[in-house]
């Protein structure tokens, strides 16, 4: 770890417990150094998570910090940046928690456009609870709870934030690591409800159930399935089959729900 970034640690809790291999430290280190690079004091810095594998990131990190129920990190965190919205509010969260029982907090977060940072740590299972298939497992891949093959399509989780009302829509990966903390920056600094889904690996359940080989094996199968937006728009749909398109998909600028809100309680109270 770089010297100047221990600060934002809680080092008498590392190391951590996530699995060898596991990219979540990785989408960790990312959100780190993107708060770094926009050098915003840590005071003013509020991370949530929900529960799961990647829902024990705030546990290590150096800041306010908020573990909270199963799905239930954007209804908290929409608590707290209405209480004190001068606070830079990011939740943590993985593909089950957040796409799941999280679905509809997620979904009406991004309708409101409250100025709320949402990480998605996309490992396609459920990690912490030993392989279920999630909303984001690909049809046909293997899980505890799909031992003959997944039958259920996944989400496009870009298309499904932009769709219900965020307004900066990104998608990185570990294997791309300076482009996802370009992308955290970018989101982190937008004004309005954030979404970056990083794409990881779990090799303990995903990997291994779908016979994927070793963390390396894996990584590189996520540089090969990896194009940029650009290079997606130049193949066929079958072409795509498979593939992880990266970049950023959508930025607009809208009325933030907080600043909105604040409008309505002055109106209310007769202040011009």
């Amino acid at each position: 770890m770089r010297k100047s970034l221990e600060k934002y640690y809680r080092t008498e809790r590392l190391p951590h417990i996530w699995c060898p291999g596991c990219g979540h430290g990785i989408v960790t280190g990312a959100v780190i150094r993107a708060i770094d690079n926009l050098k915003i004091d840590q005071n003013k810095i509020c991370i949530v998570s929900g529960i799961g594998c990647s829902s024990r990131a705030p546990g290590y990190l150096n800041f306010n910090t908020l573990h909270t129920t199963h799905g239930r990190a954007l209804a908290f965190a929409t608590g707290i940046k209405l209480a004190n919205p001068e606070l830079k509010v990011i939740v943590l969260t993985g593909d089950g928690d957040c796409t799941a029982i999280g679905g509809n907090h997620f979904i009406h977060s991004a309708r409101r456009n409250i100025d709320i940072t949402t990480i998605i740590f996309n490992n396609n299972i459920y990690g912490m609870t030993s392989g279920q298939y999630s909303p984001m497992t690909p049809k046909g891949a293997f899980a505890t709870t799909a031992p003959y093959g997944n039958i259920d399509r996944n989400f496009d989780l870009c298309k499904l934030a932009q769709a219900a009302g965020a307004t900066y829509v990104a998608r990185g990966t570990v294997y791309h690591v300076p482009q996802l903390i370009k992308m955290i920056e970018k989101a982190i600094t937008h004004k309005g409800f954030s979404v970056v889904e990083a794409a990881t690996i779990c090799p303990t359940y995903f990997g291994r159930k779908n016979k994927l080989g070793s963390p390396v094996k894996m990584m590189e199968i996520l540089r090969d399935n990896t194009i940029s937006i650009k290079a997606a728009e130049k193949i066929s749909k079958e072409e795509l089959e498979g593939k992880i398109v990266m970049g950023e998909f959508y930025e607009e600028a809208a009325p933030e729900y907080t600043e909105e809100y604040m409008k309505i309680i002055k109106n209310a109270q007769g202040v011009e």
